[in-house]
């Protein structure tokens, strides 16, 4: 009885390298940040609420005095593969397997002055939750697609160049 109480104090331990960072968190944040050379942050917030918009996405939450906005768009989340897999498992094991149902894709927009007060900072951070068929919330992601940021950085870039010319 004893070695097992050792053994279950043991499983119950922090492993040494929990706490580490393992991705290159500074890569990261380069991907989802950006800083713009002009001095109106509501301008900058509403541009990139408006491009969200555009992509089909409905805001959640806005708080905009503090340069904050969330907004989310619901996607179904079914997989072929897991549809497939469902049935094998049904028909071979007889046990039911849940699937992946629907998806909510959350972005989250911040923005503040950078510290000379002579440029906009904006981070904008994308995620993925998915619930089963079942109802159960069964994924929480980050998105970190080099190629989704720097699409929606570009169409911003855009879409502020416009605003300044008087074109939006």
């Amino acid at each position: 009885m004893v070695p097992f109480f050792f053994v279950a104090c043991e499983s119950n331990t922090i492993p040494k390298d929990a706490l580490l960072m393992k991705e290159p968190t500074t890569e990261i944040r380069q991907r989802q940040a950006r800083r713009y050379a002009t001095t109106d942050e509501k301008k900058v917030l509403i541009s990139a609420v408006q491009l969200l918009q555009d992509l089909g996405f409905n805001t959640e939450n806005s708080e905009t005095k503090v340069g904050l906005v969330v907004v989310s768009k619901d996607r179904s989340a079914v997989d072929g593969g897991q549809v497939a897999g469902q049935i094998f498992a049904a028909v071979i094991l007889g046990v039911r397997v849940p699937i992946d149902k629907d998806q909510k894709i959350r972005a989250s927009v911040v923005t503040c002055p950078s510290a000379d007060r002579k440029a906009i900072d904006v981070r904008v951070t994308f995620q993925r939750l998915v619930w089963d068929d079942q109802g159960q919330l069964c994924k929480l992601e980050r998105l970190d697609d080099p190629e989704m940021y720097r699409d929606f950085y570009e169409k911003l870039s855009k879409a502020l160049f416009l605003e300044a010319q008087g074109v939006g």
